[in-house]
């Protein structure tokens, strides 16, 4: 029999607050984290914005000497990881190591130190290259950073699932627990690069909004959508086998009690038209949960803002819930934070454990009109306060890969 899993802590390091306590009251203050581009010139380029970072001071968050081996992925990583750690009340010297696990994946990992180096290799040529490179770039460095940083000797994996990297990161560490190989896993995703290369790489895909006004650039299901706004930031919650985190009087925050995880095997970048894939994920998570769609009381979309996530996205819930859908509420996280791609997921996962704990459901902010085909309640009118039992967070990535968590309040 599969053991029950419940979150014990979380952390957080977004646009709009570098820790869960600032992210969630940016959220009710429906602050928009996006802004001009400060990482690099972006005078040749047609994208001029991008949802940075903001005031992280890497010296109040983690030892110096270890974050200057650390690219900074794996620095939002760390932090993070502590946050959550402290919050659930966790001591290693009570805990067999062996025993405690990290699951965090980065969908791009130290893209900025590449650039960096591959500048010195045109430059200065090859023997100028640091040999700090690879264990800097290489997108396993945060959860091993991790791991290294709290004493974790467990399971120790790096998920990359582009855009559902932290959801996946998280639905394989609630497997870790449930069939016996961990107690205790810090799972999440973690990202930072918003680089030049990232940044026209996307734009040439055409998957950036070009919108130049902060507060019109991510605009999830509206009709003037154009795109998704990339972002940046760390998201790492601690999962933990129900009777350990019983036994220790952690405080629960909320029941992870259900994954689905699918692929569309249908196209590199867009989901299947249908939504197929992204339903079935929903199913999966449902059922495992014992959960019905009508009991289903918010959905955190993947809600990038690209015409067509949106779109396949909508007919996805509705496959999923049928006649329920026209019922829930959802609502894109995107359209504050941008696209936090590998670190969404968990980071949106946070979002509805917060909503659960507070009977609160963010708006889908700036959005006005929903587009063609976009007919569900995206909450576009203002914050619902509403009680909250159960949520499901969607992540669709880039490969066709779908993620759908399910969390629920916690009863004994």
């Amino acid at each position: 029999m599969k053991r029950r899993v419940v979150i014990t802590g979380l952390g957080a390091v977004t646009p709009i607050g570098n820790t869960v306590n600032e992210f969630w009251n940016g959220i009710k203050e429906e602050k928009v984290g996006i802004g001009e581009i400060t990482k690099f010139d972006t005078e040749d380029y047609k994208v001029k914005i991008a949802a940075e970072v903001k005031d992280f001071n890497v010296k109040e968050r983690l030892d110096n000497k270890a974050a200057r081996r650390m690219e900074v992925f794996s620095q939002y990583a760390v932090a993070a990881s502590r946050e959550a750690f402290d919050m659930a009340g966790l001591d290693m010297a009570k805990e067999d190591p062996y025993r405690v696990g990290v699951i965090i994946g980065s969908g791009i990992g130290g893209l900025a130190s590449m650039e960096k180096e591959h500048e010195k290799i045109i430059t200065k040529g090859p023997k100028r290259v640091s040999p700090m490179l690879i264990p800097l770039m290489i997108s396993n460095m945060a959860a091993g950073n991790v791991a290294i940083d709290l004493g974790c000797k467990g399971k120790c994996t790096d998920v990359v699932t582009a855009c559902a990297t932290g959801s996946n990161s998280i639905g394989d560490a609630l497997r870790a627990i449930q069939y016996g190989d961990a107690d205790v896993m810090l799972a999440g995703g973690t990202e930072s690069s918003i680089t030049p290369v990232a940044v026209a790489g996307f734009t040439n895909l055409t998957a950036l909004s070009g919108e130049s006004d902060p507060l019109r650039a991510s605009l999830p299901f509206d009709e003037a959508r154009s795109g998704f706004v990339i972002g940046e930031g760390a998201g790492v919650v601690v999962l933990e086998e129900l009777e350990h985190a019983k036994k220790r009087g952690a405080k629960i925050l909320a029941e992870l009690a259900g994954y689905g995880s699918t692929c569309d095997a249908f196209h590199i970048t867009s989901p299947a038209e249908d939504g197929s894939g992204a339903a079935k994920a929903m199913e999966l998570a449902m059922e495992e949960a014992g959960v019905k769609p009508e009991k289903v009381d918010y959905i955190n979309a993947h809600g990038t803002g690209t015409h067509h996530n949106d779109l396949f996205e909508t007919r996805a819930v509705r496959r999923a819930f049928g006649a329920s859908a026209d019922h829930v509420k959802m609502s894109s996280t995107k359209s504050m934070i941008g696209h936090l791609l590998g670190a969404a997921g968990a980071v949106e996962l946070i979002v509805c454990v917060k909503s659960i704990e507070e009977g609160y459901i963010h708006p889908t902010v700036g959005t006005t009109n929903p587009g063609e085909g976009c007919d569900l309640d995206y909450v576009i009118n203002g914050a619902v306060e509403q009680e909250v039992n159960v949520a499901i967070s969607n992540s669709l990535g880039f490969g066709g890969h779908n993620a759908s968590l399910l969390v629920k309040k916690y009863e004994e």
